[in-house]
């Protein structure tokens, strides 16, 4: 079995591969291991995620409706209709990408793919009935294998208790208390929605901070907020010992404010992810892999071996899903013979809490580190009337500027639907805006969208909400 261009990996930046790969006339073939489409994110991670703190979001809404008068009641919940719901969420777009694949003629393979050579994957598993032969080989294959959630060896302790991202997000059940080990984006995001489904979360992180590497800034009312909604969170502290006991896990903390053994009923270990470039057959390639388990790439998704090339998170960081589906295209406009490259400007990141937390281009800190002068201009939410209608005062959106060019370099939102309104700051940074032309640019009133124009109002100096002598 042979075939132009081999895909290995079915998710965003997979799928978004093989399909542009097949638009542009090239003969495709998908290999992902799995029995559907979708990747990490939509099977395991990005999609259901986000629709059960979709949920969480409506909950802590119509708890906050008391301060209007309004009261709903106790909440009664239904976990396993929530979990068909979730199912139903991710049936229906991974249903949606087969189809999307059979319309363009994509050979999807049910396997999973291993490297014999540069120009041959063994497959092994899956749905035979999907493949001909237990070999296929191409002229040119992109690696799409993503990463997995990473699980130090001392945490795996045989219990079904202590769960990944992958564990949380199969709602086993609500546990009266879960402790989240790390920090990060994932951590607090699924931490949120079991706080307000109603277990007792506690966090512990490592380092002195929550979302470690995140503006400041922006995470100061996040804190604020995840410390009324969560029962602890330990910072400047660590984990050095897990145990199974039967219906608990007992963990063992050391910090300025934990010390000795507490009991959770659920642990959830989010301490980052991991490329997934090992049992790959590489070493069969001339592709290059790091100390991290990267695969080095060039501007135009090409690794050190010419048939192979590479994207989303096993290329490297960050390991966003929208990154590799935009590594994905480039990757299939070169091999299409396009003049394609990976220059982006802006990569944006979000944070799905509540508040949510937005950024892209420069920050503040990454400016610092280089000694780069940069103008700062912030606007509080206090000052919008739509923020002030929907009780969401607590938001902030700030532009980094070039105080030479007043070019904007970086923005971020932290606020509800901070992940929404960052998409303006990517188009203004990649198209080399300056804060006069986004301060220019008439914005609807009263929406929080006004935010980003008044941001730039604040460096200009025109801006009327807010006083400045």
């Amino acid at each position: 079995m042979h075939s132009q261009v081999v895909v290995l990996g079915g998710g965003p930046g997979g799928y978004a591969a093989a399909f542009m790969a097949a638009d542009l006339g090239l003969e495709v073939t998908l290999v992902e291991a799995e029995p559907r489409l979708g990747g990490t994110c939509l099977l395991r991670g990005c999609i259901p995620s986000k629709a059960l703190l979709h949920v969480a979001k409506v909950i802590s809404e119509a708890r906050g409706m008391a301060e209007w008068g309004v009261a709903f009641g106790k909440m009664k919940l239904n976990v396993d209709t929530m979990r068909a719901r979730k199912e139903k969420v991710i049936e229906t777009l991974s249903g949606g990408l087969a189809q999307l694949a059979k319309r363009r003629k994509v050979k999807v393979v049910n396997a999973r793919g291993i490297f014999v050579d540069s120009q041959t994957l063994q497959l092994e598993g899956g749905d035979p009935a999907t493949y001909e032969s237990e070999r296929i080989t191409f002229d040119h294959c992109i690696l799409a294998t993503g990463s997995t959630p990473a699980m130090p060896g001392m945490f795996q302790i045989g219990s079904d208790r202590v769960m990944d991202s992958t564990g949380a997000l199969q709602l086993a059940d609500i546990p009266k208390s879960l402790l989240v080990i790390g920090g990060g984006y994932i951590g607090l995001e699924m931490g949120t929605v079991y706080a307000e489904l109603g277990s007792e979360v506690s966090v512990v992180e490592l380092t002195s901070t929550l979302l470690p590497g995140a503006d400041r800034d922006l995470v100061k009312p996040l804190a604020k907020r995840l410390g009324k909604l969560f029962t602890n969170i330990h910072l400047d502290t660590q984990v050095v010992g897990l145990k199974d006991a039967g219906k608990k896990v007992e963990v063992q903390m050391q910090g300025p404010e934990m010390e000795g053994v507490t009991k959770y009923d659920r642990v959830l270990v989010s301490v980052g992810r991991r490329p997934s470039s090992t049992g790959l057959g590489l070493e069969n390639t001339q592709v290059t892999v790091t100390e991290q388990g990267f695969v080095e790439i060039n501007e135009q998704q090409r690794t050190s071996d010419p048939h192979i090339l590479a994207i989303g998170d096993v290329a490297g960081e960050p390991m966003l899903a929208h990154k590799a589906s935009h590594e994905g295209k480039i990757a299939a406009e070169v091999l299409a013979g396009h003049p394609a490259a990976f220059d982006a400007q802006a990569i944006p990141a979000v944070v799905f809490t509540d508040p949510e937390i937005a950024w892209a281009g420069l920050t503040a800190e990454e400016a610092k580190r280089a000694d780069r002068k940069v103008a700062i201009a912030q606007y509080p939410w206090q000052a919008s009337g739509r923020a002030i209608s929907m009780g969401i005062t607590d938001g902030l959106t700030k532009w980094i500027i070039d105080p030479e060019t007043d070019r904007v370099l970086g923005c971020g939102i932290v606020g509800s639907g901070a992940g929404e309104l960052i998409a303006e700051a990517v188009v203004a940074i990649e198209m080399g805006c300056t804060v006069r032309d986004i301060a220019d640019s008439i914005h609807p009133h009263p929406t929080l969208s006004e935010t980003v124009a008044f941001a730039g109002e604040i460096h200009l100096g025109t801006a009327t909400e807010v006083y400045r002598p």
